[in-house]
């Protein structure tokens, strides 16, 4: 059964027009592209453009009502070879940069998909850093290539109930099995994504309490592991949006983990997870600002199209202009995305740029969404024009993986040099 009535499908066939890339004259990569883009990143974008043309705005609506898991898609992309964009070539993956790895995250939310699809392989683009840089030839062999090809599935364990963005008072620990051939894992983890759908899992536990460290940064070591539900309890967190794809919370007593499945040495898991965090940031970024590029797209068209007093809505300023305003501060922020992801691939380890380039992309999307709804009036509450569902996903951005108060503190103290705020 259609969930359109009559009139709403008479209204969208004249009004909304299917997504296709290339004929959207304003988005910024068809103006000025052989200046922004590198031949590479050209490329990568048009090859995602045409895959994300096969799963348009009405399949990621069907599973955002559905909760169900973009299983087909993440197979496409598997199967295209785009899940190990940034993997080493020798365990099947393409080794580009982040700069590249930003330009598909980008397209693939841009195409509609917003931050559900892009949640839906976000762990395989950054998640294994960590392995590629610290681990053992053995490991990599054994878990880059499952992943690459689409056989495994990876969920990232870190945050916790009890202190959020305070890593380094994680109370989730490990000790050493009676046998001294693995560890016991223990505590619980809370805003999992994917846990559902994955075999694996990155988890950071505390294998030495903060007591007998002489850095709070000691202390805590990086396992990729078998989730196993039989011994790990997942319980799915129902949310505002992003709902094909689950968030969850993990409980966990007397889970067995061989020292083999162990990243680096012991007690040196956070300067692991470090190599990642400026990547996971520049990709959100750009997946923030995929989704509002989405929303001034529609916004755009149904403005255009749309007619009230005999002349279309786009004719007056008071929604021409903020929608005018909205490109720039898009535009503005993946200039700053795209200018962190260079420095990262030339490897810059600092993270000013990447988290104001975060920052500025979920604000400029968060926007652009709000902005898309307003100009479609009653009907921006309607699930059919899709920009409610932008606006209930463009809310991760602004609140993960670190929050905009965090980036704050972050540029006044590295970067204004100003006394730490928290």
């Amino acid at each position: 059964m259609s969930i359109y009535t009559p009139f709403t499908r008479s209204l969208r066939s004249k009004l909304i027009p299917r997504f296709q890339i290339p004929r959207q004259r304003w988005i910024h990569s068809d103006q000025g592209q052989e200046s922004i883009y590198t031949p590479t990143q050209r490329t990568v974008r048009s090859a995602i453009s045409k895959i994300c043309l096969d799963f348009p705005d009405s399949y990621w609506a069907s599973l955002d009502t559905k909760n169900q898991f973009p299983v087909d898609f993440h197979a496409t992309l598997a199967r295209h070879g785009w899940l190990g964009i940034c993997m080493p070539e020798s365990y099947g993956g393409s080794e580009l940069g982040i700069s590249e790895a930003a330009v598909m995250m980008q397209t693939i939310a841009e195409s509609g998909g917003g931050m559900s699809a892009a949640s839906a392989i976000h762990m395989n683009i950054f998640g294994l850093e960590p392995v590629v840089k610290f681990g053992t030839e053995e490991q990599k062999e054994r878990w880059l290539r499952p992943l690459i090809n689409g056989q495994e599935r990876a969920c990232f364990a870190v945050t916790e109930p009890n202190t959020g963005l305070d890593t380094l008072r994680l109370q989730s620990v490990a000790r050493r099995s009676n046998d001294g051939k693995g560890y016991v894992l223990s505590g619980q983890k809370v805003w999992i994504s994917t846990a559902q759908n994955a075999q694996k899992v990155l988890i950071l536990v505390r294998t030495t309490s903060r007591e007998e460290v002489d850095k709070p940064s000691k202390g805590l070591s990086l396992f990729y592991t078998d989730l196993d539900p039989q011994v790990v309890q997942m319980t799915e967190i129902p949310k505002m949006g992003r709902a094909a794809v689950d968030s969850n919370a993990l409980f966990f007593e007397d889970w067995h983990v061989p020292v083999a499945d162990r990243i680096g040495e012991e007690n040196d898991g956070f300067k692991l997870i470090l190599r990642g965090m400026n990547a996971e940031r520049i990709l959100i970024g750009a997946e923030a600002l995929g989704l509002g590029f989405a929303a001034l797209r529609r916004a755009t068209r149904y403005a255009g199209e749309r007619r009230v007093f005999g002349r279309p809505i786009g004719m007056n300023q008071g929604i021409q202009h903020p929608l005018a305003e909205s490109w720039m501060k898009l535009e503005a922020a993946r200039l700053m995305i795209y200018h962190a992801a260079r420095l990262y691939d030339q490897g810059y380890v600092e993270g000013e740029y990447a988290n104001a380039g975060k920052f500025l992309a979920a604000e400029a999307a968060f926007e652009a969404c709000e902005r898309a709804v307003l100009a479609h009036g009653g009907m921006g509450y309607a699930k059919e024009y899709h920009v409610e569902r932008y606006m209930r996903e463009v809310w991760i951005p602004r609140i993960a993986p670190v929050s905009r108060e965090m980036i704050l503190n972050y540029i006044g103290q590295r970067v204004l040099g100003l006394p730490k705020s928290y």
